[in-house]
């Protein structure tokens, strides 16, 4: 029973330190283009510590020429000391100017591969992280290890060189005193093994309590008006000090080893310090050492001590730059995007200019991956200069197929294709299945206010750079966005605030329906984009992209049946698929509504 019992154990163990194994070569991807700085950083270490001990050196000198009266000696001996000193001082800062440097360089190419990253990671499987979570292993997990970097390897080289060392000129100078540095090791190396396990959990314990922490201040500022509507403000106060408490004794129980850890670490020393004092006054009372001599092994002894608890330290160190690499793979590990077809899509996009695109889904079958099923065998099409709608009570999977469309989700079955014209896939015609890379064929207006902090001309010129305030004017006066913005004293450089601040909810939405038209794209996608515009606007917005030359094939999902006159078809999502109404039916809704 036993040896079964250890054999798992040393499987757990195994299996632990592959992890650590792999999450150490992760660092490394980033780390490895500043080999070279890293070993200069280690070399100035080497010298850093070549200099102390000479300093220790000169000091028992100094100490023995002063007892001694050797009058001569004093001045070259003072000289040389101050030399060693400005030495140290210069090592020092060039030591700590590299050390920034890596740790910024290292720390602004693992955010910017994440975040690239992140943004490319499979939607569906994005949204199974908390944002607050995302943002705090972005920034939280990134600059730990970035931080950490030197304090590894580099630190860990210098720290060995600097025990032996220090070891071997105790050792060649009275080997007797070299015994006192490893009076400690015991108790340092059982503390070690101790402040790993408990190290293991108090970073996972830590990273979950930072991202829930995270998470409730970024949904609590993104809410402030809501709050405030519903009178909440001493509820989330309250939630905010529970958080804090939680967060508060989670750190004190770490706090409280570490005292424990610490004080039987002084204590060790301390004891070890004072034999080794009272071991070199016996030594000088007896003449085999001088004064100087005993200066010198004091400060090396507990010198020893303090590299040796510094290189135990090493352990939970590791642990922790590990524990953040995890964190980040976690996120890297999950599927990506496929993007395969950019120049694919670039020349399809080309050639369709003058066309237009139609598109096609075909027998689409589609469940989340919390296996709720949302499609069985649906299909639609859209053509060029067309409206088409979707209609179907919330949560029935209107937004679902837009995503479908926009390739942000995967079907299981079925697949859907883009067109020249009004080609069919089946018909030879030029045609594309729906992937990432043929995004860029379509404009999309989600729900809700999806405007960025910048002028007004900064959001239009996000999705076409070169936009001349010509073609903004234009697409404005397309989405009846152009009324509102020529009264304004700045026209297009007014200031939008955070989520579309300082504008209502309508003109937010005129404005993100207008960014949209500024793309140029084949395929536009409005997704409940009119729901805060009265019916009279509405229809105008839908009119004007209707009478506009451009080839457009156009999707809207609505409940609001008085926009659907306006429509070319009208797709009902029922019994999870998508059916035509007929034109009574449709009547009939607009009637009721």
């Amino acid at each position: 029973m036993l040896r079964k019992f250890n054999f798992y154990i040393n499987r757990i163990k195994a299996g632990r330190l592959q992890e650590i194994q792999r999450q150490t070569k992760w660092i490394y991807t980033y780390v490895r283009k500043y080999w070279g700085i890293m070993i200069f950083y280690t070399l100035l270490g080497f010298v850093g510590t070549g200099v102390a001990l000479l300093t220790s050196w000169y000091s028992k000198n100094m100490v023995d020429i002063i007892t001694g009266h050797q009058t001569g000696e004093v001045v070259k001996t003072f000289l040389i000391m101050i030399s060693l000193a400005v030495g140290t001082m210069i090592v020092n800062q060039i030591s700590d100017y590299v050390a920034g440097y890596v740790s910024m360089k290292v720390d602004a190419e693992i955010k910017a591969d994440i975040f690239e990253k992140i943004l490319v990671t499979d939607w569906e499987s994005l949204t199974n992280y908390h944002t607050g979570d995302l943002l705090n292993r972005w920034s939280f997990d990134a600059s730990n290890i970035s931080s950490g970097v030197l304090s590894f390897i580099p630190s860990l080289l210098i720290n060995l060189f600097h025990f032996c060392a220090a070891f071997a000129m105790v050792l060649v100078n009275d080997w007797t005193f070299a015994a006192f540095a490893f009076l400690g090791m015991p108790v340092s190396l059982a503390l070690s093994k101790t402040l790993m396990k408990r190290m293991v959990n108090n970073n996972k314990r830590s990273a979950a309590m930072g991202a829930k922490m995270s998470g409730f201040n970024q949904e609590t500022f993104s809410n402030v008006q809501t709050i405030k509507a519903f009178s909440l403000i001493h509820l989330y106060v309250e939630r905010l000090k529970q958080l804090q408490n939680e967060y508060i004794t989670m750190r004190l129980d770490f706090r409280k080893m570490s005292i424990w850890s610490s004080l039987l670490l002084s204590t060790v020393g301390m004891v070890v310090s004072y034999f080794a004092y009272g071991w070199g006054i016996y030594r000088v009372w007896t003449g085999a050492i001088t004064y100087g001599s005993m200066t010198m092994f004091l400060g090396l002894s507990g010198n020893l001590t303090s590299t040796l608890n510094t290189l135990t330290g090493f352990i939970p160190s590791a642990i922790s730059l590990t524990t953040s690499a995890g964190r980040l793979m976690d996120i890297l590990e999950m599927p990506r995007e496929d993007y395969s077809k950019e120049t694919q899509a670039d020349a399809f996009l080309e050639q369709t200019q003058n066309k237009g695109i139609s598109l096609y889904m075909e027998h689409v079958s589609y469940r989340y991956h919390s296996g709720t099923e949302v499609f069985r065998d649906a299909s639609l099409e859209a053509h060029p200069h067309e409206i088409i709608a979707l209609v179907g009570p919330s949560g029935e999977g209107k937004t679902t197929m837009l995503r479908l469309l926009l390739s942000l989700m995967k079907p299981q079955e079925g697949a859907g294709y883009l067109c020249t014209g009004e080609e069919k896939p089946d018909k030879g015609g030029e045609n594309m299945e729906m992937s990432p890379s043929t995004r860029k064929l379509f404009a999309y207006v989600p729900q809700g206010n999806t405007m960025f902090s910048g002028t007004i001309a900064e959001n239009m010129r996000n999705v076409k750079p070169d936009a001349t305030d010509e073609e903004i004017r234009e697409c404005l006066q397309l989405a009846c966005a152009w009324e509102f913005i020529e009264k304004l004293p700045l026209g297009i450089q007014s200031e939008i605030k955070e989520r579309g601040g300082g504008f209502s909810e309508g003109q937010a939405q005129r404005l993100s329906i207008a960014r949209a038209l500024l793309r140029k794209a084949p395929i536009l996608l409005l997704d409940e984009a009119t729901s805060a515009l009265d019916v009279a606007t509405e229809r105008r917005v839908l009119n004007n992209i209707m009478e506009d030359r451009y080839p457009r094939t156009c999707i809207v999902t609505t409940h609001r049946p008085t926009v659907l006159s306006a429509c070319t078809r009208v797709y009902g999502i029922r019994e999870k698929k998508c059916i035509v109404l007929e034109q009574e039916e449709i009547k009939k809704m607009v009637d009721e509504f």
